[in-house]
């Protein structure tokens, strides 16, 4: 039984959500989110609080992912997501300018990048990357892919993390 998949998800006073065949679409304060929905996953609504179920005992893992999916929908039109990196290196810094982010991390070039619709980028310091949006997945994956320029390396801990990422620092080679 999918445990996630039977949470009920309550929906604040600000968001809105509604069924268009196997569209739902959630407005709130900080955009519109829509999103495909499989039919072998029943939504229903009711008094602020909506809940999923299947149709047959094979969707279990379909129940929980678009229960999931709907409840991250729902969080990131109210309140929006926030992902922070932090770039460790001598020399290592990034600059943002409007939709545009460019990273020197040690290459002979620097690195730039368009940042996707519904995504801003920021650069409080010259080594931290803010990235905000409203979609989690967008967020998200734009985050991965910045820190696939420069993972961290775990003899010197130079690279791209994430802020609250703890990166296990290995001993090096010893002489005779």
């Amino acid at each position: 039984m999918s445990r996630i998949g039977l949470k009920v998800i309550n929906v604040p006073e600000s968001v809105t959500v509604t069924k268009n065949g196997d569209n739902i679409t959630v407005k709130g304060p900080k955009g519109e989110l829509t999103r495909y929905f499989d039919p072998r996953i029943i939504f229903e609504q009711k008094d602020g609080e909506i809940t999923f179920s299947r149709s047959s005992e094979s969707d279990k893992a379909l129940h929980g992912t678009s229960r999931a999916n709907l409840a991250a929908m729902i969080e990131g039109v109210n309140t929006g997501y926030v992902k922070k990196l932090t770039l460790v290196g001598v020399g290592y810094r990034a600059n943002a300018q409007g939709k545009k982010l460019t990273l020197n991390v040690g290459y002979s070039h620097p690195v730039e990048f368009e940042a996707p619709e519904g995504v801003t980028v920021t650069t409080p310091a010259a080594t931290t990357i803010q990235i905000e949006g409203i979609s989690k997945q967008v967020v998200g994956q734009f985050a991965a892919e910045i820190r696939d320029v420069r993972p961290p390396e775990p003899y010197k801990g130079k690279g791209i993390r994430y802020e609250d990422e703890y990166v296990r620092r290995k001993e090096g080679k010893t002489g005779k």
